[in-house]
């Protein structure tokens, strides 16, 4: 079994700038791919950024050039570093983990961006 548990969400102006932390722990193999998704009120849970096991990254065009996606598998912890933050933005942002044993999501942590 694997427990995500997402950290560092919070309220912050537009132009801002928030590091979302994504801590694994239990049953986790070094080639799994992680992920940020979002999800705004009203709306489905869209794809953010993802990362492979060797730190390959791509990103949704709605974030690329401001938010940058990296891991740290020693402490099997995967980071959003988010600038440049807009109202839209405002979001929960959820951390995603897939591996051999199955695909895992951890419970979200609010960000918000005022105008």
């Amino acid at each position: 079994q694997v427990q995500l548990e997402e950290s560092g969400g919070g309220l912050v102006q537009a132009g801002g700038s928030l590091r979302l932390s994504c801590a694994a722990s239990g049953s986790i193999f070094s080639f799994s791919a992680m992920a940020w998704y979002r999800q705004a009120p009203g709306k489905q849970r869209e794809w953010v950024a993802g990362i492979t096991s060797v730190s390959s990254t791509n990103y949704a065009d709605s974030v690329k050039g401001r938010f940058t996606i990296s891991r740290d598998n020693a402490k099997n912890t995967v980071y959003l570093q988010m600038n440049s933050l807009k109202p839209e933005d405002t979001a929960v942002y959820y951390c995603k983990l897939a591996q051999l044993s199955g695909v895992y999501w951890g419970q979200g942590t609010q960000v918000t961006v005022s105008s």
